[in-house]
């Protein structure tokens, strides 16, 4: 688990923020162990940006993979930022309710489940697909 946390420490420090200078940086586990990591890159029209959690499943899935089982993120602050509710979203179409998250505290670490975070999302199965 420290070699993900660390990871998405790493990530953040690629991050583009010249607005809120909040780096965040994120490190996806596929089932198979390989690591994809993201980090927030801010435009101008705030709507534009891409939040690091989206950055490192779009890499996952782009490379083949679409099963996970643990995300850590890691924030310039340090605070145990846990992803915002689109990001939730992103990782629901793609991971199972028992995703565990792992959120860097600085002095430690926070874990969720994905399901305890974004309960009855939005789903294929709420699609009726």
């Amino acid at each position: 688990m420290e070699d993900l946390v660390e990871r998405a420490q790493s990530a953040r420090t690629d991050a583009h923020v010249p607005y809120s200078e909040y780096r965040v940086g994120a490190a996806l586990r596929a089932a198979d162990g390989t690591v994809f990591t993201g980090c927030n890159i801010e435009n101008a029209n705030y709507s534009n940006s891409l939040h690091a959690e989206e950055l490192a499943v779009g890499k996952a899935v782009e490379a083949g993979h679409r099963e996970f089982d643990r995300l850590a993120v890691s924030s310039s602050e340090r605070d145990g930022v846990t992803p915002c509710g689109m990001c939730r979203q992103t990782l629901v179409e793609f991971c199972d309710d028992d995703l565990v998250v792992v959120c860097d505290e600085g002095d430690g670490t926070s874990e969720y489940r994905l399901g305890d975070l974004l309960p009855d999302a939005i789903s294929a199965e709420t699609l009726g697909k």
